[in-house]
């Protein structure tokens, strides 16, 4: 009989695993109260790169306190749209990008000048919808960072509004600060300080493999329905530099075609949210875990 019993346990396990999230259901709505308008200044000066802290200097900049929301990329969109800076193509919105310099390296592809895709129209995960003639966000999304970008879409954003994308020592010194932390709050990590895999969310359902991402700013120390956050901002005051999404950062570095993210994401254990930690992809890539935010030079 235990047999028995272990058999139903385990094939009720496996019908749970493979039970698709449901990518369209409601999700919480809550206030974060933290600003997405909001940029945070860098001061010039040293500090410690990288895991092994070698010591890098920057210029002053300004960056985005949260990562660029859903809200905020439909307006550009839409914008962007009615003076004909992108267009639709297929099943595509796509925008022009002035391309790189090609190296010839081994593995290196080109890229170059002409239109590339910025985001996928029709995803099943994309959380903005165009109708042919305007875009909209999916109610509830408003104030989730944007997702299913590539980063000729993340770079068409900023440049759009006159700004860029954050270089990978300036992303790493805005989310560190300038000491040996490995968190942007700090030397430890618990759940209550970002969105990352299993970390048990309001907006989180493991049964289905559910994860999600939660809005800009979310780990600021409030209590949501019961869920209490830890404030968990980097010492400049920007939140979700740690899980959440990846963030493209702005670096085209010679002989590569592809491009790097920091910060890890809903999708990561939590040793990936350390500041160092890299990932890349090509420049096409989308995806629910990869957002981005925007940098710009101090006035």
């Amino acid at each position: 009989m235990k047999r028995y019993y272990l058999i139903f346990f385990l094939l009720t396990l496996l019908l749970t695993a493979c039970t698709p999230a449901d990518l369209n259901a409601p999700i919480p709505s809550f206030e974060t109260g933290v600003d997405p308008d909001a940029w945070a200044q860098i001061p010039a000066g040293k500090f410690y790169y990288g895991q092994h802290d070698d010591i890098q200097t920057t210029d002053a900049y300004e960056i985005m306190v949260t990562d660029v929301t859903t809200a905020q990329y439909a307006s550009f969109l839409n914008e962007a749209l009615a003076d004909g800076s992108i267009k639709a193509k297929g099943d595509q919105m796509v925008g022009y990008y002035p391309g790189d310099e090609f190296h010839g390296v081994k593995h290196e592809e080109p890229i170059e000048a002409g239109d590339w895709i910025f985001i996928p129209l029709n995803d099943p995960s994309q959380r903005i919808q165009f109708d042919g003639t305007a875009f909209t966000v999916q109610q509830g999304y408003e104030n989730q960072p944007m997702t299913m970008v590539s980063w000729f879409g993340a770079w068409g954003y900023c440049d759009y509004n006159g700004w860029r994308l954050p270089t990978e020592m300036e992303w790493e010194k805005a989310a560190r600060g300038t000491d040996t932390r490995p968190f942007p709050w700090g030397d430890e990590i618990k759940r209550e300080n970002a969105n990352f895999y299993a970390s048990r969310d309001p907006f989180e359902d493991m049964r289905s493999f559910g994860s999600r991402t939660t809005p800009v700013g979310f780990y600021n120390g409030k209590t949501y329905d019961g869920y209490s956050t830890i404030d968990s901002a980097s010492p400049f005051g920007l939140h979700d530099m740690a899980g959440n999404v990846w963030q493209w950062t702005g670096n085209v570095y010679e002989g590569m075609h592809y491009r790097f993210m920091r910060g890890g994401s809903k999708d990561t254990y939590d040793m990936d949210l350390r500041v160092w930690v890299r990932n890349n992809a090509t420049p096409t890539y989308f995806s629910p875990g990869v957002g981005f935010r925007c940098a710009r030079d101090q006035n």
